[in-house]
């Protein structure tokens, strides 16, 4: 029997965990800053994408995780201009209200996992709307590790 009973909520809920353990990994063992990390860098990626592309990205997320997506989502105000540094900076900004964590090893880690979980055509698609060198940084995010790394990180994370 599925412990919340509904699988849908029981699946969004596993696979959340295994994005946030991802994150984890990478700006430290603390699941609420893991949250905050994966939902500033998701909103604004979106608020940059152009809104068809933003909302084929949000179709591809888990169900909670898609939530906290479109949470404050204002497609008339879509996309805004933007740059690596400026990206950068607003991330930081936005995550200056929990305990120091750098904004390009946040970026770094939600990029990596949007990399292992969403399917690549779409990836793909949302790096090609990205600056020149946001995009090399998502590049060079993706091929820090090789399959059998990305492999084992999935196969450590808790069922």
């Amino acid at each position: 029997m599925s412990a919340s009973g509904l699988d849908v909520f029981d699946k969004t809920l596993q696979t959340t965990n295994i994005w946030l353990n991802e994150i984890q990994a990478e700006v430290g063992p603390d699941r609420q800053v893991a949250w905050k990390v994966l939902s500033v860098v998701l909103h604004k990626l979106r608020d940059r994408l152009p809104v068809t592309l933003a909302v084929h990205l949000g179709a591809e997320l888990p169900l909670l995780v898609r939530g906290v997506y479109y949470d404050q989502f204002q497609p008339s105000k879509q996309p805004t201009d933007w740059d690596r540094d400026a990206f950068v900076a607003e991330v930081q900004r936005w995550l200056s209200d929990i305990r120091p964590v750098n904004a390009e090893q946040g970026i770094r880690s939600v990029f990596g996992v949007l990399s292992r979980h969403v399917s690549a055509g779409q990836v793909a698609k949302v790096q090609d709307a990205l600056p020149e060198d946001l995009r090399q940084s998502w590049l060079t995010t993706e091929q820090s590790k090789t399959a059998p790394e990305r492999k084992a990180a999935r196969e450590k994370q808790p069922s």
